[in-house]
């Protein structure tokens, strides 16, 4: 026997999900922007309807098994929190795995990192008959989802029974192909369910927050259009179009290739500090982006900490050349082979025009690098003509790249101008 206990579900959650809450197709998809609520309702759905339906179980997926812990599995812990039955579930933090004691059902966690371990998931009591998939822009192939999704299988004489996968994350682009296979509505998926949420459905945001998101309307109106709206990123005029997300082995790369890049974008408050790691192969004109750092509120001691951690004591970083101070506390703080870009007259597009001359090949897990690559588009004039200057925001990663790159480039154009008597450098 387990306690009842009444509670107003309209009061937990608040308004803006009641068609999500209640549907059962097989696909349930949702788009939002950020502080949108839509992990926390779902984190709560999931607890409930595991509750009321004895044979579920549930599969949460991520694209990296480590991003699971401080995500879905924090969500899930808080509903259960709200729902104000935690005597009735236990955690393990170590797979991580939660249970439900009175029948044994489980919410497994997996990252796409391990595929193994995905297509043999097991349940002792009931079905495999759910599975959220959290941040899924994240997941840079559809085949990737579609393993997942044959793990969904099964039946129950139940009359209630439904299996059903749930989607959930951030629009970043419309090349993304989420758009074409639940949004597009001449190729969307059967059976499919898709909402774009909004943080003015989101009533637990406070007034700064809120203030926060509405300035982006008149300071960054193409930004708040993804962050505030949840529409898709518009790949109209990138700046970089050869360029696509495909896993490598960083190692095998880096003994083939035999050259390296790193870059490093100073931020603070509102800008993110920002790092990238390339691998460069100049036979084939390739950039292989194999890591990065993306963080706001970081001074110099913690990003010598961050990148020291990461093994990148002995580099050679370009940074930005604008903060000389900050570059001299870095090699303080042990980065002794930091040193500023040369930048220039016009360096901005030079770099660009140099680096148009690669393929560029993204580590899926360099989830920030994918984000603004997708959004780092030429600025327009009123009229709405091209101008011969990328816009000023989503770029951080994307002026790491350059200051990176700016050695072969320099390189290259010395060995243009120089006579060959000199033999070029």
């Amino acid at each position: 026997m387990t306690s009842q206990k009444t509670i107003s579900i309209s009061k937990l959650i608040g308004g803006g999900y009641n068609k999500f809450w209640h549907n059962k197709n097989f696909y349930r998809v949702v788009k939002g922007s950020r502080g949108s609520k839509k992990s926390k309702t779902t984190a709560l759905n999931i607890i409930y309807r595991m509750m009321k339906h004895p044979w579920a179980n549930t599969l949460v997926v991520r694209r990296y098994s480590n991003t699971l812990k401080q995500s879905c599995y924090t969500d899930l812990k808080w509903a259960i929190n709200q729902l104000g039955v935690k005597h009735l579930w236990k955690t393990n933090e170590s797979l991580p795995e939660l249970t439900y004691l009175p029948t044994g059902q489980k919410i497994l966690f997996r990252g796409l990192d391990d595929p193994l371990k995905i297509t043999s998931i097991t349940v002792d009591t009931g079905i495999l008959s759910w599975a959220w998939f959290e941040e899924a822009y994240e997941l840079e192939s559809e085949d990737k989802f579609r393993t997942v999704v044959e793990s969904i299988r099964g039946s129950n004489s139940s009359p209630d029974f439904f299996k059903q996968v749930t989607v959930t994350f951030n629009p970043w682009s419309e090349r993304h192909w989420l758009k074409r296979v639940f949004f597009d509505k001449k190729t969307q998926e059967d059976d499919t369910f898709a909402i774009t949420t909004t943080f003015r459905v989101n009533e637990w945001l406070d007034d700064q927050d809120r203030k926060r998101y509405l300035g982006l309307y008149r300071t960054n109106p193409r930004r708040a259009r993804i962050v505030c709206d949840g529409d898709w990123g518009i790949a109209d005029g990138l700046v970089f179009e050869r360029f696509k997300v495909e896993e490598f082995n960083k190692d095998e790369v880096l003994a083939r290739v035999q050259k390296t890049a790193f870059g490093l974008d100073f931020g603070y408050t509102h800008d993110p500090t920002a790092f990238v790691a390339i691998a460069v192969d100049l036979e084939n004109k390739k950039l292989y982006v194999f890591d990065e750092l993306y963080e706001t509120g970081l001074n110099n001691k913690k990003i010598a900490d961050r990148l020291k951690a990461k093994g990148y004591q002995r580099s050679s970083i370009i940074a930005d050349s604008s903060e000389p101070k900050s570059i001299d506390e870095l090699k303080m703080f042990g980065l002794e082979r930091v040193k500023g870009a040369a930048k220039g007259k016009d360096s901005i597009m030079y770099g660009i025009q140099f680096i148009e001359n690669f393929e560029i090949i993204i580590h899926p897990s360099c989830v920030h690098f994918i984000e603004e690559i997708n959004n780092y588009v030429y600025a327009k004039d009123r009229e709405g003509n091209k101008l011969n200057q990328p816009i000023d925001e989503f770029n951080h990663l994307m002026d790491a790249m350059r200051y990176a790159m700016e050695q072969y480039s320099i390189r290259q154009e010395y060995n243009r101008i120089l006579p060959p008597i000199f033999g070029g450098i």
